[in-house]
C-alpha cells in the first residue's frame, strides 16, 4: 500500500528542505517523490540533510507540471494553510490518513506540498480532491516543509498500522475460533467462510480523465452560450467543487461524458 503513494513538492526553492522531506519520507515507508519545477538544485546539502535517505532524493522524479506529478493517480490531496475565496471538501491530517489507506490499496494516490513561501495556487488547488489542513496551533501555525511532510506520512503510517493490525487481529481470532471448535478447514476455506469480508472500494477515475471531463464540459457550456469566453466568472471553478464533492466513480464519470456528448450534437455550431 505505501509503494501506491507520492509525495509531490511545487516549486521547492530550498535545496536543503528536499533532503529533509526525504527523510522524513523514509522514516515513514514512503519512498516515491516528485519534485516539480523545483527552483533548488539536489546537491551535497541536499543529501546530508536526508540523512541516509538519498536512495529517495536520487530516484526521484523531476517534472514540469502538476498535471505530470499526479498523472494516473485516483486520489490527489493538497496542502493548505491558507483561507481560499472558494471553498473545497477539507480533510484534517488524521482523516487524509485513513482516506489514503483505503484508497492507495486500489490507485495511486498523491499528497502535494506546495512553495515554501507562497504554497499552492488557486489553480493547482482546484486538480485536487481534498485539501488538507494541519490542525495547528492558531497563534503560531507555522510549519516549515518538512515538518509538514513529516505530520502527513506519520498519520498515513498510522492509520496503515492500525489497518494491518486489524486484518491480523481478525485472522487470529478466526484461527482460534477453528481450534476451538475442531474445525478443520484448509486456511483459504476458511478465511473466505468465517473473516468479515472487505469493504468494495470503488473505482475512481485518474486526474487526467477527470481534467478531460472538465474541458468538455466548459466546451458543451460554452457552445450552449451558457458560459461566455469573454466573462466566465468562476462557474466553472464552482462546477469543479460541485463535482469534487460529489466525487464520481469511473463508470458515473463515463456516464456524464455520454451525456455531454449526446447533449453536444443538438447544439449548433456558433459563428465567432
Amino acid at each position: 500500500m505505501l509503494e501506491n503513494i507520492r509525495i509531490v513538492l511545487v516549486e521547492t526553492s530550498h535545496n536543503g528542505n528536499i533532503g529533509s522531506v526525504a527523510r522524513a519520507m523514509k522514516t515513514m515507508g514512503i519512498h516515491d517523490l516528485y519534485l516539480v519545477n523545483p527552483k533548488a538544485n539536489i546537491d551535497s546539502h541536499a543529501v546530508a540533510l536526508a540523512a541516509g535517505a538519498s536512495d529517495i532524493i536520487g530516484h526521484a522524479k523531476i517534472v514540469s507540471s502538476l498535471e505530470e506529478a499526479i498523472t494516473g493517480c485516483g486520489l490527489v490531496i493538497a496542502t493548505s494553510a491558507r483561507s481560499r475565496s472558494l471553498d473545497w471538501p477539507i480533510l484534517t491530517a488524521r482523516e487524509a490518513g485513513e482516506k489514503v489507506t483505503i484508497e492507495s490499496q486500489n490507485s495511486q494516490v498523491a499528497m502535494v506540498f506546495g512553495r515554501e513561501r507562497s504554497g499552492l495556487t488557486n489553480e493547482e488547488l482546484q486538480q485536487c480532491h481534498y485539501h488538507l489542513a494541519v490542525d495547528a496551533n492558531p497563534e503560531y501555525s507555522s510549519l516549515n516543509l518538512a515538518m509538514a511532510v513529516q505530520i502527513v506520512c506519520y498519520e498515513i503510517r498510522t492509520a496503515w498500522q492500525l489497518s494491518s493490525l486489524n486484518v491480523q487481529t481478525n485472522t487470529n481470532i478466526t484461527a482460534e475460533l477453528a481450534t476451538t471448535a475442531s474445525i478443520e478447514i484448509e486456511d483459504e476455506q476458511l478465511q473466505s467462510s468465517l473473516k468479515k469480508p472487505k469493504k468494495e472500494v470503488d473505482s475512481y477515475p485518474p486526474v487526467e480523465d477527470l481534467e478531460r471531463f472538465y474541458d468538455h464540459l466548459e466546451t458543451v457550456l460554452q457552445k450552449s452560450q451558457f458560459i461566455r469566453k469573454s466573462h466566465p466568472g468562476q462557474i466553472m471553478a464552482r462546477l469543479r467543487r460541485l463535482y469534487t464533492r460529489a466525487r464520481p466513480n469511473a463508470q458515473e464519470l463515463n456516464i456524464l461524458r455520454g451525456i455531454l456528448a449526446s447533449v453536444e450534437k443538438f447544439i449548433p455550431d456558433q459563428k465567432e
